[in-house]
């Protein structure tokens, strides 16, 4: 069954660095738009970045500048490094495999959470 397994939250200080990863199998990751996405206690959901399988990026207006998505398509995983952490980007941040045909797939999530 596919299966998408975030990595790499924690806490950190207001101004620094995290890497979250998000490991994929079952299913063939290179064609997959891969993703974050991000919600916060008491908010939607929302869009962090995502990445095609032509390396073609885009992200949430509130991370540009900050964030970047990569993806290691031998190793099967797609990566967020997070920049300049504001408080603000506290949320659990989820990852997500998107093919327009067939939908999509979400991993568990994991904590990110930034102190002032």
């Amino acid at each position: 069954q596919v299966q998408l397994v975030e990595s790499g939250g924690g806490l950190v200080q207001a101004g620094g660095s995290l890497r979250l990863s998000c490991a994929a199998s079952g299913i063939i990751f290179v064609i997959y738009t891969m993703g974050w996405y991000r919600q916060a206690p008491g908010k939607q959901r929302e869009l962090v970045a995502t990445i095609t399988s032509g390396r073609s990026t885009d992200f949430g207006d509130s991370v540009k500048g900050r964030f970047t998505i990569s993806r290691d398509n031998a190793k099967n995983t797609v990566y967020l490094q997070m920049n300049s952490l504001k408080p603000e980007d506290t949320a659990v941040y989820y990852c997500n495999a998107r093919r327009m045909d067939v939908g999509d797939y979400w991993g568990q999530g994991t904590q990110v959470t930034v102190s002032s």
